[in-house]
């Protein structure tokens, strides 16, 4: 009997002491401050702070677009400067000839014209209501005059060859009202303006580099830029100036 109770009462023993030593707390974390300011939990292994080798800044904003072209600049080079170096207003039969040494193309021709319009009477068969008698009228339509056109010939002054042709009206030419024409061969030009039975003004324009030696031209007056990549087809509209035309030659 006394062994029994020996034996009960040292497994109440192991069984308080098991439970005392379940209740001890953890000991604490300290946090400790390093040489750069990050804190850094201890748990009895000591930890080290990654280096700061950066610093984060407003980013710079620039005007290239998200898609990778290049931004279109804000103000024309003054290569591409073109400056008008001749005026024609014409009305009616008319024809005149310029002469110009194109060192540096390309050069523009542009032009603005009125043609003549006519009048005319057609008849017209219309079907009546029971789809099976026609009746005729008269009607009155107004169109441009065959013989009103306008051309342009640009060729070598000296053999003749010709690098252009073209202009408004007859069946060789288009029905453009506003037009620009472009130049792109190097030579002495013969320029061409012939008309009938119309009202136009042409206008011619060239770089001044290379092509004006003259240090009296002025550059702020009837000057233009003909945008990044002007076709010569390109109908435009042409605003009609009044300064007096140099370099010309009239025959």
């Amino acid at each position: 009997m006394k062994k029994i109770i020996i034996r009960v009462a040292c497994l109440i023993s192991i069984i308080l002491i098991v439970a005392a030593s379940g209740c001890v707390a953890p000991p604490k974390e300290n946090a400790t401050s390093t040489k750069s300011g990050s804190n850094v939990k201890q748990s009895g292994i000591q930890t080290t702070a990654t280096p700061n080798y950066v610093t984060e800044v407003t980013p710079i904003v620039t005007n290239t677009p998200a898609s990778g072209f290049e931004p279109v600049p804000t103000t024309q080079p003054p290569g591409d400067l073109y400056c008008r170096i001749y005026l024609l207003n014409t009305t009616g039969y008319n024809y005149k000839a310029i002469e110009f040494n194109l060192q540096n193309p390309p050069m523009y021709i542009n032009y603005t014209i009125k043609p003549h319009n006519i009048t005319i009477t057609e008849i017209v068969s219309e079907l009546g209501e029971s789809k099976k008698y026609g009746t005729e009228k008269f009607v009155k339509i107004s169109k441009y005059d065959p013989n009103s056109w306008f051309s342009v010939t640009v060729l070598n002054k000296s053999s003749g060859e010709k690098y252009l042709e073209d202009g408004f009206g007859t069946q060789k030419y288009s029905l453009y009202l506003n037009r620009t024409l472009k130049v792109m061969n190097r030579d002495n030009m013969l320029i061409e303006f012939r008309s009938n039975n119309i009202t136009a003004t042409a206008m011619v324009w060239v770089k001044p580099a290379r092509n004006i030696d003259d240090p009296k031209f002025n550059l702020t007056t009837d000057c233009t830029y003909f945008g990044i990549s002007p076709r010569d087809v390109l109908p435009i509209s042409t605003t009609k100036t009044t300064a007096t035309p140099t370099y010309r030659l009239q025959r």
